[in-house]
């Protein structure tokens, strides 16, 4: 399953452990400058080289403002776990799951992405966490913490890492629970916030389900259903008792390439998918989503060629 690839600031970077780790600088960007690149849920940042030193230097910034030291092992859960952040820091630590997440879906090639997706899981875990109940609660039950958050960001920035990782290991993912906890999240996430990141717990939720294994929780009319909210396909969606209930759910292109990805290329829809992939190209990025609607673009074209090879 595929992964989901402005100015910049002069940084020294090094590779440590097979992972690119930015090297801490006196030029790098201030707290406030680092923080206006969140707009419109998501990171606005360029699709290039320069966007992606700026996303690098975001993250920097945002680990010096945490105070997290070069050596903490963000890999581990719980040394970011015991790692003490104050809770009047909490979206930091929730911007730096996003900025995880995006670095690694959008700039990183395998295998290197799969350490940076659990970087972006545990500070997400330690997000949701830094809530005395949600600790309380989780101590009977998982799906029970996360049915009484309200900490949109954190849940949906560490379901988004989390579902990476599964994806990578998905028979390890299977036997270890993972996937009962991430359908309590993004059953929390489409109760309380469907529409954030442009329709993000319905594509989430779309793709969970296309892309279990048969036998293990495959559901392929879970998949367009949940999909259906997020693209205008009457002759698909006819009978899903959904509309286009995500306002703009079109000028966001990864709901439409999703659509193809996770829901028509399974189903061997192979004149729809082209149809619809070619429709992302053919429409100007904008400016509202300025990355992702370039990373989609992108992988709309990778994708337009394995569906011509069926066509």
């Amino acid at each position: 399953m595929r992964r989901f690839v402005a100015w910049g600031l002069c940084l020294l970077l090094f590779t440590v452990s097979g992972v690119l780790a930015v090297a801490q600088d006196a030029s790098v960007m201030d707290l406030e400058t680092a923080t206006g690149y969140f707009q419109n849920d998501l990171i606005a940042v360029e699709y290039n080289d320069d966007g992606r030193a700026t996303l690098e230097s975001i993250i920097d910034t945002l680990r010096t403002a945490l105070g997290v030291p070069d050596d903490l092992n963000e890999g581990n859960e719980g040394a970011v776990g015991d790692f003490d952040v104050a809770i009047e820091s909490k979206d930091i630590v929730n911007m730096l799951a996003q900025a995880y997440y995006t670095l690694a879906n959008v700039f990183l090639e395998e295998p290197e992405d799969e350490a940076i997706y659990l970087r972006g899981k545990h500070w997400g875990l330690k997000s949701l966490r830094m809530n005395p109940e949600f600790v309380q609660l989780e101590r009977s039950r998982f799906d029970t913490a996360v049915a009484a958050e309200s900490d949109v960001a954190a849940l949906y920035w560490t379901n988004s890492n989390w579902l990476r990782v599964a994806q990578k290991n998905v028979m390890q993912s299977v036997f270890a629970g993972v996937p009962s906890r991430v359908k309590a999240i993004m059953n929390r996430l489409t109760e309380i916030a469907p529409e954030y990141a442009n329709g993000g717990p319905y594509r989430q939720t779309g793709a969970y389900f296309s892309g279990l294994p048969a036998g293990f929780g495959r559901d392929m009319n879970a998949a367009l259903t949940n999909l259906c909210h997020v693209v205008d396909e009457p002759d698909f969606c006819a009978e899903c008792d959904v509309s286009l209930s995500i306002e703009d759910a079109n000028a966001y292109f990864e709901n439409r390439t999703f659509f193809a990805e996770f829901y028509l290329m399974p189903s061997d829809e192979w004149e729809a998918a082209a149809r619809i992939l070619q429709s992302v190209l053919d429409e100007p990025i904008g400016e509202l989503y300025p990355l992702m609607n370039a990373y989609s673009q992108e992988n709309a074209r990778q994708l337009l060629e394995e569906v011509n090879e069926n066509l």
